[in-house]
């Protein structure tokens, strides 16, 4: 198949797209994303040389190994986040957790801190958190692990590194660029790296938010799901939320985006 240019995306091409990709990840494609979709798309019709987005589709769908699909949701997904953005909810964190450790009750009920940032894309939103942790918690024994989830793969890589531009940490409060943060790449580079001790803290996950059940044992005492359920409907959101509450640790706290409500759920 020989394709110069992306082809055009028919409205039928798109409801198979949009079923596909709801019932896979839960994201919620109105009509007015199929421009959108047609220009993600671009890159892998390209490279694959589709003559169609049907053909495209079908490969897809009889893509058994799953990579296909995973760089479909990759395209499509959308991850824009910076360090501490929506920096209340790390203050809130930071608040809280000094309050539980002084309370002997909860000390003795809870041996381990346990946060869940899911939908982490590029991490840094786990990064801010344990750089948070860190701080509230450099005075007690407590230990603490964050665990960080997503649905892209290739976004996953890339919190795994730990690796931004250093112009990109003027979000981040001033003592903690000093103590949580080394130079990386060469010189000049103008790239920073998140302190091993912290990296260590972190586990990183693929998972898909629209699984029937989540594989944790553990409850967690804050889940962070910011800037994600918004593009889902309102049925996805209710399932998600009692997932959800199914792993929150008693007190434990579910935090959701500034533009996000959970009025009615």
């Amino acid at each position: 198949m020989q394709a110069d240019c992306v082809p055009d995306l028919t409205d039928a091409e798109y409801e198979l797209f949009r079923r596909l990709i709801y019932d896979k990840c839960g994201i919620n494609l109105g009509p007015q994303k199929q421009q959108l979709v047609r220009a993600r798309l671009g890159k892998r019709m390209r490279a694959g040389q589709f003559n169609s987005y049907r053909a495209y589709y079908d490969f897809v769908r009889g893509d058994t190994s799953g990579n296909e699909l995973a760089g479909l949701i990759d395209a499509i997904s959308t991850n824009t986040t910076h360090l501490f953005r929506e920096s209340q909810h790390f203050e809130f964190v930071r608040k809280t957790v000094r309050t539980w450790l002084d309370d002997a009750a909860w000390r003795a009920a809870n041996n381990e801190l346990r946060c869940w940032s899911a939908g982490c894309s590029s991490g840094e939103e786990p990064y801010s958190l344990a750089m948070t942790l860190d701080d509230a918690l450099s005075a007690s024994r407590t230990p603490w692990r964050i665990l960080a989830t997503d649905i892209s793969t290739q976004i996953l890589d890339r919190a795994r590194r730990g690796v931004y531009e250093s112009h990109r940490l003027g979000t981040v409060p001033a003592e903690f660029r000093r103590r949580y943060f080394v130079p990386a790449g060469k010189r000049g580079d103008n790239l920073v790296q998140v302190h091993p001790s912290i990296q260590s803290r972190i586990a990183f996950a693929h998972l898909n938010l629209m699984s029937p059940t989540f594989p944790f044992r553990l409850g967690f005492h804050f889940i962070f799901c910011r800037n994600v359920m918004i593009y889902f409907d309102r049925a996805t959101q209710e399932g998600l939320v009692e997932r959800f509450s199914r792993h929150l640790r008693p007190g434990g706290h579910l935090i959701i985006g500034h533009s996000e409500s959970l009025n009615a759920i």
